[in-house]
Protein backbone atom coordinates (compact mmCIF):
# COMPACT_ATOMS: atom_id res chain seq x y z
CA UNK A 1 0.00 0.00 0.00
CA UNK A 2 1.81 3.23 -0.65
CA UNK A 3 1.30 6.75 -1.31
CA UNK A 4 -0.59 7.35 -4.75
CA UNK A 5 0.02 10.90 -6.30
CA UNK A 6 -3.68 11.33 -6.53
CA UNK A 7 -3.30 10.73 -2.96
CA UNK A 8 -0.55 13.11 -2.25
CA UNK A 9 -2.19 15.57 -4.40
CA UNK A 10 -5.82 15.85 -2.36
CA UNK A 11 -3.68 15.93 0.57
CA UNK A 12 -1.88 18.91 -0.14
CA UNK A 13 -4.72 20.60 -1.41
CA UNK A 14 -6.90 19.80 1.26
CA UNK A 15 -4.16 20.63 4.14
CA UNK A 16 -1.93 24.04 3.60
CA UNK A 17 0.29 22.80 6.16
CA UNK A 18 1.11 19.17 4.92
CA UNK A 19 4.43 18.05 3.93
CA UNK A 20 4.19 16.62 0.25
CA UNK A 21 6.94 14.11 -1.36
CA UNK A 22 6.82 12.79 -4.67
CA UNK A 23 9.27 10.77 -6.41
CA UNK A 24 12.14 11.53 -3.84
CA UNK A 25 15.24 9.61 -4.82
CA UNK A 26 18.13 9.59 -3.04
CA UNK A 27 21.53 7.72 -4.57
CA UNK A 28 24.59 7.47 -2.63
CA UNK A 29 26.40 5.71 -5.23
CA UNK A 30 24.98 6.30 -9.03
CA UNK A 31 22.52 3.77 -9.85
CA UNK A 32 22.17 2.18 -6.41
CA UNK A 33 19.11 4.34 -4.92
CA UNK A 34 18.27 4.27 -0.99
CA UNK A 35 15.34 6.07 -1.60
CA UNK A 36 12.68 4.79 -4.59
CA UNK A 37 10.73 7.73 -5.57
CA UNK A 38 8.87 8.17 -2.63
CA UNK A 39 5.36 9.79 -2.99
CA UNK A 40 3.85 10.57 0.26
CA UNK A 41 1.75 13.53 1.72
CA UNK A 42 2.20 13.95 5.70
CA UNK A 43 -0.53 16.17 7.51
CA UNK A 44 -0.03 18.82 9.19
CA UNK A 45 -1.06 17.71 12.24
CA UNK A 46 -0.72 14.44 14.27
CA UNK A 47 2.50 12.43 14.25
CA UNK A 48 3.59 10.07 11.81
CA UNK A 49 5.90 6.93 12.54
CA UNK A 50 7.90 5.49 9.93
CA UNK A 51 8.74 1.84 10.68
CA UNK A 52 11.10 -0.35 8.41
CA UNK A 53 14.39 -2.98 9.49
CA UNK A 54 18.04 -1.08 9.56
CA UNK A 55 19.48 -0.07 6.23
CA UNK A 56 15.91 0.75 4.46
CA UNK A 57 15.64 4.64 4.17
CA UNK A 58 14.30 5.71 6.69
CA UNK A 59 17.04 8.52 8.15
CA UNK A 60 17.60 8.97 4.43
CA UNK A 61 14.17 9.87 4.12
CA UNK A 62 13.79 12.23 7.08
CA UNK A 63 17.75 13.82 6.64
CA UNK A 64 16.30 14.57 3.55
CA UNK A 65 13.52 16.72 4.46
CA UNK A 66 15.75 19.25 6.53
CA UNK A 67 18.89 18.57 3.62
CA UNK A 68 21.38 16.75 6.03
CA UNK A 69 21.13 14.99 3.48
CA UNK A 70 20.83 16.26 -0.17
CA UNK A 71 18.24 14.35 -2.56
CA UNK A 72 19.41 12.80 -5.67
CA UNK A 73 15.83 13.69 -7.42
CA UNK A 74 12.11 14.71 -6.74
CA UNK A 75 10.36 17.42 -4.25
CA UNK A 76 9.77 18.15 -0.93
CA UNK A 77 6.97 20.80 -0.64
CA UNK A 78 6.45 22.28 2.33
CA UNK A 79 4.49 26.07 3.02
CA UNK A 80 4.85 26.65 -0.22
CA UNK A 81 8.22 25.99 -1.05
CA UNK A 82 10.19 23.22 -2.62
CA UNK A 83 12.89 22.50 -0.23
CA UNK A 84 14.30 20.35 -2.21
CA UNK A 85 15.58 23.02 -4.63
CA UNK A 86 16.59 25.94 -1.64
CA UNK A 87 20.17 26.87 -1.30
CA UNK A 88 21.43 30.16 0.46
CA UNK A 89 19.89 32.12 2.63
CA UNK A 90 16.32 30.27 1.59
CA UNK A 91 17.53 26.94 2.87
CA UNK A 92 18.57 28.56 6.31
CA UNK A 93 15.44 30.46 6.51
CA UNK A 94 13.78 27.19 5.97
CA UNK A 95 15.98 25.34 8.24
CA UNK A 96 14.99 26.91 11.09
CA UNK A 97 11.30 26.11 10.96
CA UNK A 98 12.36 22.62 10.80
CA UNK A 99 12.75 21.15 14.40
CA UNK A 100 15.41 18.11 15.16
CA UNK A 101 15.78 15.19 17.62
CA UNK A 102 18.40 13.33 17.42
CA UNK A 103 19.24 9.75 18.41
CA UNK A 104 22.45 10.67 19.49
CA UNK A 105 20.96 14.06 21.24
CA UNK A 106 23.67 15.84 19.32
CA UNK A 107 24.17 18.48 22.15
CA UNK A 108 27.14 20.09 22.61
CA UNK A 109 28.99 18.69 25.82
CA UNK A 110 30.57 21.20 27.03
CA UNK A 111 27.71 23.95 27.59
CA UNK A 112 24.62 24.28 30.25
CA UNK A 113 21.52 22.59 29.63
CA UNK A 114 20.14 26.26 29.28
CA UNK A 115 23.00 27.10 26.62
CA UNK A 116 21.71 23.86 24.88
CA UNK A 117 18.08 25.15 24.54
CA UNK A 118 19.07 28.87 23.39
CA UNK A 119 20.95 27.20 20.05
CA UNK A 120 17.65 26.43 19.41
CA UNK A 121 17.25 30.53 18.60
CA UNK A 122 20.84 30.79 16.70
CA UNK A 123 18.68 31.21 13.19
CA UNK A 124 16.76 34.24 14.78
CA UNK A 125 19.04 36.18 16.57
CA UNK A 126 22.10 38.61 15.41
CA UNK A 127 25.84 36.98 15.27
CA UNK A 128 27.24 39.23 17.97
CA UNK A 129 24.10 38.65 20.50
CA UNK A 130 24.82 34.45 19.72
CA UNK A 131 28.65 35.10 20.45
CA UNK A 132 28.05 36.81 23.66
CA UNK A 133 25.33 34.66 25.06
CA UNK A 134 22.94 37.71 25.00
CA UNK A 135 19.75 36.36 23.87
CA UNK A 136 16.30 38.34 24.28
CA UNK A 137 14.92 38.00 27.93
CA UNK A 138 11.63 36.66 25.55
CA UNK A 139 13.64 33.28 24.61
CA UNK A 140 15.46 32.95 28.27
CA UNK A 141 11.76 33.20 29.69
CA UNK A 142 10.55 30.30 27.28
CA UNK A 143 13.65 28.99 27.60
CA UNK A 144 12.76 27.91 31.43
CA UNK A 145 9.20 27.27 30.50
CA UNK A 146 10.35 24.38 28.64
CA UNK A 147 12.64 23.36 30.97
CA UNK A 148 9.85 23.07 33.62
CA UNK A 149 7.60 21.04 30.87
CA UNK A 150 10.33 18.34 29.87
CA UNK A 151 10.81 17.76 33.92
CA UNK A 152 14.44 19.77 34.19
CA UNK A 153 13.09 22.77 35.87
CA UNK A 154 16.53 22.47 38.30
CA UNK A 155 19.04 21.49 35.78
CA UNK A 156 19.56 24.93 33.70
CA UNK A 157 23.25 25.27 34.98
CA UNK A 158 24.14 21.53 34.83
CA UNK A 159 26.61 20.92 31.74
CA UNK A 160 25.40 18.64 29.16
CA UNK A 161 28.03 15.60 29.79
CA UNK A 162 26.42 15.37 33.20
CA UNK A 163 23.35 14.29 31.82
CA UNK A 164 21.65 10.79 32.08
CA UNK A 165 20.42 9.59 28.51
CA UNK A 166 16.47 10.41 29.21
CA UNK A 167 17.71 13.81 30.39
CA UNK A 168 19.80 14.35 27.27
CA UNK A 169 16.90 13.62 25.06
CA UNK A 170 14.59 16.05 26.74
CA UNK A 171 17.11 18.38 26.47
CA UNK A 172 17.01 17.72 22.74
CA UNK A 173 13.59 17.84 22.75
CA UNK A 174 13.06 21.55 24.33
CA UNK A 175 15.82 22.61 21.73
CA UNK A 176 13.92 21.49 18.82
CA UNK A 177 10.77 23.24 20.55
CA UNK A 178 12.38 26.77 21.24
CA UNK A 179 13.08 27.11 17.61
CA UNK A 180 8.98 27.29 17.24
CA UNK A 181 9.51 24.89 14.75
CA UNK A 182 6.30 24.40 11.98
CA UNK A 183 7.41 20.39 11.92
CA UNK A 184 9.19 18.37 14.33
CA UNK A 185 11.25 15.45 12.74
CA UNK A 186 12.91 12.79 14.98
CA UNK A 187 15.53 10.62 14.15
CA UNK A 188 15.34 7.24 16.39
CA UNK A 189 15.23 9.36 19.52
CA UNK A 190 14.32 6.14 21.82
CA UNK A 191 17.01 4.02 20.00
CA UNK A 192 19.74 4.63 23.09
CA UNK A 193 17.26 4.77 25.90
CA UNK A 194 15.69 1.39 27.90
CA UNK A 195 12.14 0.86 27.66
CA UNK A 196 10.59 3.14 30.58
CA UNK A 197 12.46 6.20 29.36
CA UNK A 198 11.82 5.23 25.52
CA UNK A 199 7.95 5.46 26.61
CA UNK A 200 8.56 8.92 28.48
CA UNK A 201 10.35 10.39 25.81
CA UNK A 202 7.62 9.51 23.46
CA UNK A 203 4.74 10.94 25.24
CA UNK A 204 7.04 13.99 26.22
CA UNK A 205 7.33 14.66 22.42
CA UNK A 206 3.77 14.16 21.59
CA UNK A 207 2.82 16.19 24.36
CA UNK A 208 4.30 19.04 23.89
CA UNK A 209 4.26 18.98 19.90
CA UNK A 210 0.41 18.05 20.27
CA UNK A 211 -0.23 21.39 22.77
CA UNK A 212 1.87 23.85 19.86
CA UNK A 213 0.01 22.06 16.82
CA UNK A 214 3.31 21.09 15.75
CA UNK A 215 3.79 18.05 13.09
CA UNK A 216 5.79 15.35 14.13
CA UNK A 217 7.64 12.70 11.68
CA UNK A 218 9.63 10.07 13.85
CA UNK A 219 11.70 7.38 12.15
CA UNK A 220 11.35 4.74 15.23
CA UNK A 221 12.55 0.88 15.28
CA UNK A 222 9.70 0.23 17.81
CA UNK A 223 6.62 -1.24 16.40
CA UNK A 224 4.68 -1.04 19.60
CA UNK A 225 5.41 2.03 20.35
CA UNK A 226 4.90 3.80 16.99
CA UNK A 227 1.30 2.06 17.35
CA UNK A 228 1.12 3.66 20.56
CA UNK A 229 1.69 6.96 19.74
CA UNK A 230 1.14 7.57 15.68
CA UNK A 231 -1.73 8.69 13.80
CA UNK A 232 -0.39 7.29 10.88
CA UNK A 233 2.29 4.77 10.11
CA UNK A 234 4.32 4.73 7.28
CA UNK A 235 6.05 1.04 6.73
CA UNK A 236 9.49 1.23 3.89
CA UNK A 237 11.20 -1.70 2.91
CA UNK A 238 14.55 -1.71 0.43
CA UNK A 239 14.06 1.88 -0.01
CA UNK A 240 10.05 2.10 -0.74
CA UNK A 241 7.06 2.62 0.75
CA UNK A 242 5.05 -0.79 1.67
CA UNK A 243 2.33 0.83 4.08
CA UNK A 244 0.74 3.83 4.64
CA UNK A 245 -2.29 4.16 7.29
CA UNK A 246 -3.35 4.17 10.43
CA UNK A 247 -1.92 1.89 13.11
CA UNK A 248 -5.18 0.02 13.42
CA UNK A 249 -4.75 -1.70 10.00
CA UNK A 250 -1.42 -2.41 9.85
CA UNK A 251 -1.73 -6.61 10.17
CA UNK A 252 1.11 -9.31 10.81
CA UNK A 253 0.78 -9.89 7.21
CA UNK A 254 2.17 -6.08 6.55
CA UNK A 255 4.91 -6.48 8.82
CA UNK A 256 6.17 -9.56 7.55
CA UNK A 257 6.33 -7.45 3.85
CA UNK A 258 8.20 -4.67 6.08
CA UNK A 259 10.55 -6.66 8.10
CA UNK A 260 10.65 -9.71 6.21
CA UNK A 261 10.07 -13.59 7.66
CA UNK A 262 7.72 -14.51 10.27
CA UNK A 263 10.72 -15.44 13.21
CA UNK A 264 10.48 -11.71 14.27
CA UNK A 265 6.58 -12.01 15.56
CA UNK A 266 6.99 -14.67 17.82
Amino acid sequence: MTAAPAVVAATSEGDSRALVIRKLRKEYRPGVPVLKDIDLAIPGRGMTAVIGPSGTGKSTLIRCINRLVEPTAGEILFRGQDLAKLSGLALRQARRRIGMVFQEYNLVERLTVMENLLCGRLGYVAAWRAWLRRFPRGDVERAFELLDAVGLSGFATRRADALSGGQRQRVGIARAIMQQPDILLADEPTSSLDPKTSVEIMELMAQLAGERDIPVIVNIHNVDLARRFAARIVGMTDGAVVYDGPPGGLTDAHLKRIYGGESWLE
